[in-house]
């Protein structure tokens, strides 16, 4: 049973930091490339970060570039997204996504909001 479980979310200051979880299973995590994506309210889901099966590769959307950064341990079965300066804008729920030719997959999401 394939099953993207993030974590990390919570209720922050302006300019604080966190760090959001990814946790795989149920399928092959170092083949699938992994992204996070937002969702605020009334808006339509975003890219926030990307990032390759090897992690040797990543991308990120511009309103987030030199404050979030993506990682992954493929020993751990694990994506991250470490978030700094936080702003209220980065308020929306976050979803962790798997992608390969063989499937796409997506977790539950975990909120984050930025309070002023």
């Amino acid at each position: 049973q394939v099953q993207l479980v993030e974590s990390g979310g919570g209720l922050v200051q302006s300019g604080g930091s966190l760090r959001l979880s990814c946790a795989a299973s149920g399928f092959t995590f170092s083949t699938y490339i992994m992204s996070w994506y937002r969702q605020a309210p009334g808006k339509e889901r975003e890219l926030v970060a990307g990032i390759s099966r090897g992690g040797d590769s990543t991308n990120y959307a511009n309103s987030v570039k030199g404050r979030f950064t993506i990682s992954r341990d493929n020993a751990k079965n694990t994506v991250y997204l470490q978030m700094y300066s936080l702003e209220p804008e980065d308020t929306a729920v976050y979803y962790c996504k798997a992608r390969s030719p063989g499937g796409i997959y997506w977790g539950q999401g975990t909120q984050v909001t930025v309070s002023s």
